[in-house]
């Protein structure tokens, strides 16, 4: 049976998960209010179209049968799609399987060129454990988890592209990809979580397990690595909220190229 794909709606959602009450410690009478909504908006010049990429070559492998998840039905779909390899100069490859609904070799390509050279914006780190990309035509959200990264070019179009914000998009998901797993319930990052009594955006407060890690890296990865592209009401909004949480990061010592 497959393992369960780790969704990222980027919109504020009724909390299944157990209280974050348990999370609490004596000194914290109450939690703080989030500073905002969902991460990815807090910034568009995190990371830019002008920044390096890693990418350097895609390898067209024709079609073959894949079990893809697409979110416009809302469950997993066995299809036919194109199938490229990218190559990034760190050492990683991703497969990149276009769904057929492109119709064409050529017109698939330009979707796999297109979102591997933006992938090869993020960190070593975050795309480790990245195996594959599933592309789809829809207006629905991305996703990430699964050795995956999940893309819908529509509402990448209407609503990541357009408000410059598809890289970090792209660093929200790939979190869940590449970090979750390791730190998303370990000891250190709850008692971090805890000792904070706060979370740095509602999506996180309501999710506390599944979206905290994501959430909270793209803020710490802006003020460490960005500090001189954000304002300095919105690093200290950051280092004000979640400081055990910048501190567990730290002590990760990520791979942090090509951004560093």
């Amino acid at each position: 049976m497959k393992n369960i794909f780790l969704f990222s709606f980027l919109i504020l959602c009724i909390s299944t998960c157990n209280s974050i009450e348990k999370n609490i410690p004596e000194e914290c009478t109450t939690l703080g209010t989030p500073p905002f909504g969902g991460t990815i908006f807090i910034d568009p010049d995190i990371i830019t179209p002008e920044d390096p990429t890693t990418f350097i070559s895609l390898i067209y492998n024709g079609q073959g049968s894949r079990t893809m998840f697409d979110r416009r039905v809302n469950d997993w779909v066995t299809l036919n799609p194109y199938l490229f390899t990218s190559q990034y100069d760190d050492g990683l490859y991703i497969e990149i399987q276009v769904n057929p609904e492109f119709e064409s070799p050529e017109v698939a390509e330009v979707q796999a060129l297109k979102f591997a050279e933006v992938i090869g914006r993020l960190t070593t780190q975050l795309r480790k454990d990245v195996e594959t990309v599933w592309i789809h035509r829809g207006n629905e959200p991305f996703g990430g988890g699964n050795n995956n990264l999940l893309i819908h070019t529509d509402w990448s179009e209407e609503n990541y592209e357009s408000q410059g914000i598809l890289e970090e998009t792209l660093v929200h998901e790939a979190s869940h990809t590449s970090l979750d797993s390791y730190h998303a319930e370990t000891e250190n990052w709850l008692n971090a979580q805890s000792i904070d009594c706060n979370f740095i955006s509602d999506y996180a407060r309501d999710n506390p397990i599944r979206e905290d890690v994501s959430e909270s890296y793209l803020p710490y990865l802006a003020i460490r690595y960005r500090a001189d592209r954000i304002s300095p009401s919105l690093k200290q909004t950051i280092e004000n909220t979640m400081p055990n949480r910048i501190n567990y990061f730290d002590n990760q010592n990520f791979n942090m190229y090509p951004i560093e």
